[in-house]
Parts: structure tokens; sequence; C-alpha cells
């Protein structure tokens, strides 16, 4: 039976005496809210904090008026049908997360700083010392790229990629103030260091501009309970002739971040989405896709199928009917 180590449990009622607690505690002080990653993470001795700062009871953090805040549940985000009519990708990725167990629990904010995930990093304590630890924890080698200097796990978020592609931004809260950055900026590419969002800082509220067609696909090999090993969210505005205004393309669980495929959304602004328009911004954001064999199902399939899978999701937000393919493909009734 895997147990928790010992900790200190701090609620606060307000982010501001959160952000006190943080502050005064240091380092060893960490953020829970639903507790669906992290709770896992201490039985397995990836994360040993000696004081926890409980969000659940600041109630600012559940508000959505204008902007949406992280204490939100990712199942009041299925649930809010203004969020499934504004923010259509937004809804799809926080229906797919888990089970509706876990939406009840998990948050908004916790799924946007989900820990990475690695297949020699995610098993308990005892498994990972039989190899002498990974890189990401007590280790010095990553056993998926030996010769790599940097940890290469996985960014397992659903809503991130998503909320990405519908340039949305992230309000982070401290003692020393308040800074918005765009979502995309809350990332680095590594496994280990995987968010700029300093250790005594508190991610409060999501803000996303109108006015997007959005949708997110996810490949997995269950139909529900798995995390990705492919996302892709897209975004579009469409002129009244449908030439493509805007796009924006990010991809989540093919690197350590989630992230934009520039690239394709600039070859698609002011062109109409064609079948030939999507295939050639599939193949774009295939090309930039460069995932590891540390998560499930082939690494070399999962870089190729990239390309269908922003297909599926132009497609989409062209205005096609997808359900069928993604019942067959991917295993999902939205």
């Amino acid at each position: 039976m895997m147990r928790l180590p010992w900790f200190e449990f701090r609620a606060p009622r307000s982010i501001a005496e959160a952000a006190r607690i943080l502050a005064d505690e240091g380092p060893q002080a960490m953020l829970i809210a639903g507790g669906t990653d992290l709770i896992p993470n201490m039985k397995r001795r990836h994360q040993s904090p000696r004081t926890l700062v409980s969000l659940r009871g600041v109630r600012e953090l559940r508000k959505s008026n204008g902007t949406l805040g992280a204490g939100l549940t990712l199942s009041d985000l299925v649930n809010d049908g203004a969020i499934r009519e504004r923010y259509r990708g937004l809804w799809q990725a926080a229906a797919q997360v888990a089970t509706a167990h876990l939406r009840n629990m998990g948050t908004l904010g916790g799924n946007l700083c989900l820990d990475t995930r690695c297949t020699y990093y995610n098993q308990n304590h005892e498994w990972r010392k039989a190899i002498d630890f990974c890189l990401k924890k007590d280790g010095d080698v990553c056993w998926v790229a030996t010769a790599s200097k940097r940890c290469v796990a996985v960014s397992s978020t659903d809503t991130a990629p998503a909320l990405i592609a519908l340039d949305a931004k992230v309000k982070l809260v401290s003692t020393q103030g308040e800074r918005e950055v765009p979502l995309v900026a809350l990332y680095n590419n590594d496994g280990i260091d995987y968010l700029t969002r300093r250790a005594d800082e508190i991610l409060t509220g999501v803000s996303v501009p109108l006015g997007w067609s959005s949708c997110y696909w996810k490949l997995r090999r269950r139909g529900a309970f798995d995390f990705p090993v492919l996302g892709v969210a897209a975004a579009v505005k469409l002129a009244k002739d449908g030439t493509v205004e805007e796009a924006r393309i990010a991809l989540g669980a093919a690197a350590s971040r989630p992230f934009l495929v520039d690239k394709a959304g600039e070859f698609l602004k002011g062109k109409k989405l064609t079948d030939e328009a999507i295939a050639e911004a599939g193949a774009l954001v295939a090309s930039r896709a460069k995932p590891m064999d540390n998560t499930d199902l082939d690494l070399y399939w999962r870089k190729d199928v990239a390309s269908h899978f922003a297909a599926y999701a132009l497609r989409e937000v062209r205005g096609d009917d997808m359900r069928e393919a993604r019942l067959r493909i991917a295993r999902q009734v939205l």
C-alpha cells in the first residue's frame, strides 16, 4: 500500500492569504486544489512537500464572470452551456479529461499546471529505485534519451492546447503583485522545469477572447480515463466568404510543453479551408510533432497521425459533421 508522506495542511480563504503562506513557507510548500495529480504523485514520492496549501476554500477562484477562475472544476466547465457555445475547443478538452469522478475534483488551474509524464517516472518508488531512478527525480540519466541532458517527460494536459489555440492569457498572483502572460508562455520545453510560474505564484484565472471557432481532438488508447498521447486544438476566425482571417493550431502530448504550430496558422491565413489547404496545414503540424518513446503507442505512428488529427480538427471548424469520425477514430462522443 502506498501511503502519503507527512505534511502540514493549510486552508486559506483568500488568494491574498494563500500567497502569504506560499511566500512564508518557501519552495517546500505546494498548492493543491483537486489533488487528482498531486496526491498520487506524493504517494509515489515524486513530490514530498512540507506544507500543502489548499485552494478549495478560496471562493474567488470559482468565479467565471469575464475570466475563468482557476478553481473551476472540469465538471463546472463541461456543465456550463456558455462555455460550450463560446469556447467549444475548451469544452471538448475538459469533457475528455479522465472520468466524471475525477472531473468533479480536478480544476482548470490544476490541469494547466499538470506534471509532465513518462514511462520511467510514473512508477512507484521501489520500481524507480530498481532502475537507479531517472533524470526527472533522484537520478542522473534520462532513460528515454540517455545522451540527453534535458528531461523529455511529456506534457499531458488537455485544456492547455485548447486554450493556447484560443489565444488565452493567465493571471499569476504573488505577494509581489500580479502579472498576466499568454498561456503559451507559461510552459518550458523541459520535463522537469516545465512551468514558468514561480513557486510563490498562484494561477488565479484564465481570460479567453471571443470570436473563435474551435475544437479539440484527443488520441488515446481507450475511449475514457486515458491521458492523451496526442492532442490537437484548432481555432479559426473566418470572413463571411469563408476566407481564414486568423488561425491557430496547438499540439499537446507531443513534447514537454504544449505549443503553437505557428507555420500552420500562417499558411492558412488568407486562404479558404479547402481539402488541399487543410492537408498542407496538417503536414506542417506533423513536421513539428516530436513524440518520444516514453508513453503509449508507437512514436512514429503518433507523429504521422498528427497530420490526420489536424485535418480532422480543421474540417470540424470548417463546419463538417465529424461525429462519425470522432466515434470511429478517436472513440469520442461529443
